[in-house]
């Protein structure tokens, strides 16, 4: 096992300055009249390029071994899968009718 990786400060900055930059973005995205699912989908996909990039770099998953990837992707996997059967079970239950 080498080393511990010590990010650069340009690196680091680089990042940040991307990170702000996309922020401005979703922000602006908001006020651009988008259709409706799509203005969720491209922020969302915002959202989810934000967060690679705090993980690869201020998390250090890009210089770290892969098995840390594959534990963040698998767990990110499981709790889409949660997600998944928590609306199964609430999006297809029978409507109640109220008692009198």
């Amino acid at each position: 096992m080498s080393g511990h990786h010590i990010s650069t400060d340009k690196t680091l900055l680089g990042v940040a300055g991307a990170l702000l930059f996309l922020t401005i973005l979703t922000v602006g995205v908001h006020y651009i009249h988008i259709p409706s699912p799509w203005n969720i989908i491209v922020a969302m996909g915002i959202a989810i390029f934000k967060a690679t990039l705090v993980a690869m770099f201020f998390m250090n998953l890009y210089w770290d071994e892969q098995f840390n990837s594959l534990l963040l992707i698998s767990s990110i996997a499981f709790f889409a899968l949660l997600v998944a059967f928590t609306l199964l079970d609430t999006l297809f239950r029978p409507e109640i009718m109220p008692g009198f």
